[in-house]
């Protein structure tokens, strides 16, 4: 460690150097040495969320030799207990603002587990409550001479996400090290970053988003500044006051820092880097965002969770973006360098230049399939006929390539969906409102004005008329996260279809905006 007292992290109005972070992240991993049942299980899973235990419980977990799998406590507890039992995880790791979740989530967990729990002096109670779990605490704040495992095989897994899966319940993405070290060199040859940079911190740690704050900004020697709950949509006081250098998030923070009229030129003058991610960008966005941070590189980023944070990006120009912009849409640009990329049709042949096809990419980012999933990887990770002897992703995602060789995003194969960057399969909405509503006849479709990315979701019901709007939405909390819970349920007595004689969902949005439900 060359600089120890260097800030490392700001949460809140605590600030954490390097000594403290990583002294309490090497504590973590010893206490998950020392006392893990299990010591050769890949993953263990982190329950935190904004705190010095959040971010040194993922550098602990892999100073221990683990892949981590982040919790969200803002999830429903069987979503959680879902999770992490799906994932095996016999170690947790647990922040004191979680303490309330845990005890929810241990109550539907009957294996034993390994608590870890860093920011509290003692562990009888939960001992006594929960006596075929073992718990651990740090013995004190003295940073731990215990040395972070660095041993990690490329091969090994880094980290574990679940996203939404169209069968009704999470699939998980396992990303080894080797994809993730592919990602940050190219990101590291890319931006020009040093110590003095101020990182923003805007994603939870479920978002893989989360993965290029944190290890961009600790690899130079930065300081990451993780914003609290009350800022994440409103951020511009947040980027004046702490002086940021770098901004990431997803282009939906720009709209609403236009609506409420936060974007007036050089409002941002600090930042050199103005990343987006996770939606596509609306060109007038990246146009006013410019103009906010005239010192800044505004770039979008474009890449599913399979393909490791990232895989493609597009640098925005004042003068020639909105001329290469299409349907008010800002490119998703050109794949990195030592990735590769076809785009496909539905025998997945090449398609012919300029015409749409689906985007399949490989190389050294790509995940090698789903978690326990061996059909959904089958289905998704396949061979090409003119792909040679790698295996690609299909992401789904429907693209056109201009005769520059940049590539447009052009809308989806499939029914999923993007709310404020998550990615959410409508068929699992669907599936749990058939549960609820004992009807097969349900559909759900995101709610959506002119060119701003899904604020919300609406559940269609037929046939179910002795259910109320606040019971379905209640019973839907209990599953889903907030982000996938419909923000309406609209009862109807007949379901439109299409000449398939499928669900005809464009004709419920066109029912739906007509109708101003």
């Amino acid at each position: 460690m060359r600089f120890p007292q260097r800030e490392a992290l700001v949460v809140g109005h605590q600030r954490y150097t390097y000594l403290e972070l990583l002294g309490l992240a090497s504590t973590i991993a010893q206490l998950i040495a020392q006392n893990d049942q299990e010591p050769h299980h890949p993953l263990a899973a982190i329950l935190a969320h904004r705190s010095i235990t959040a971010y040194a419980g993922v550098l602990g977990i892999l100073g221990a030799g683990r892949g981590y799998v982040p919790l969200n406590p803002k999830y429903p507890v069987l979503r959680t207990s879902s999770m992490l039992q799906t994932a095996g995880c016999n170690v947790v790791v647990v922040g004191r603002e979680c303490h309330a979740t845990l005890t929810n989530l241990l109550s539907t967990i009957h294996r034993p587990l390994t608590v870890i729990l860093p920011d509290v002096p003692s562990t009888d109670q939960f001992c006594k409550t929960f006596p075929q779990h073992s718990f651990f605490s740090c013995p004190g704040n003295s940073p731990s001479d215990f040395q972070l495992h660095s041993g990690a095989a490329a091969t090994d897994i880094a980290y574990l996400l679940f996203t939404s899966g169209s069968t009704g319940r999470p699939k998980g993405v396992p990303i080894s090290h080797e994809n993730v070290s592919s990602y940050l060199q190219f990101i590291r040859q890319t931006y020009h970053i040093c110590e003095r940079d101020r990182f923003s911190q805007t994603f939870d740690l479920t978002f893989d988003l989360s993965i290029h704050d944190m290890f961009l900004c600790w690899g130079h020697g930065a300081c990451l500044f993780c914003l609290p709950e009350s800022s994440a949509m409103l951020p511009a006081k947040f980027i004046r006051e702490h002086g940021l250098t770098f901004w990431f998030s997803v282009p939906s923070v720009i709209g609403i820092l236009s609506k409420m009229r936060l974007l007036q030129p050089g409002s941002f003058p600090s930042l050199r880097y103005s990343l987006f991610c996770g939606e596509p960008l609306p060109a007038s966005y990246a146009y006013l965002f410019q103009e906010a941070a005239p010192n800044s590189i505004v770039e979008n980023l474009y890449g599913p969770t399979e393909t490791t944070i990232a895989i493609s990006c597009y640098r925005w120009n004042q003068s020639e973006s909105p001329k290469d912009s299409q349907n008010g849409i800002t490119p998703i640009g050109w794949v990195f360098p030592a990735q590769q990329c076809h785009i496909v049709n539905d025998a997945l042949h090449d398609v012919k230049p300029s015409e749409i096809g689906e985007l399949c990419l490989s190389g050294s980012q790509v995940s090698r399939g789903y978690w326990n999933e061996p059909h959904k990887t089958s289905e998704r990770f396949v061979r090409l006929p003119n792909g040679g002897d790698a295996v690609w992703y299909r992401t789904g995602d429907l693209v056109r390539q201009d005769e520059k060789g940049c590539l447009h995003f052009c809308g989806r194969t499939d029914e999923q969906v993007k709310v404020r960057g998550y990615r959410v399969e409508l068929q699992e909405i669907d599936a749990v409102l058939r549960q609820i509503c004992g009807s097969e006849q349900v559909a759900s479709i995101p709610l959506q004005t002119g060119y701003d990315t899904p604020t919300g979701i609406v559940g269609f019901v037929c046939g179910s008329r002795q259910f109320q709007e606040h019971m379905v939405l209640a019973r839907c909390r209990e599953t889903l996260p907030e982000y996938m819970v419909p923000s309406r349920i609209v009862f109807i007595t007949e379901m439109p279809l299409n000449a398939n004689g499928k669900i005809d969902r464009g004709s419920l949005g066109r029912r739906f905006c007509h109708e101003q439900l």
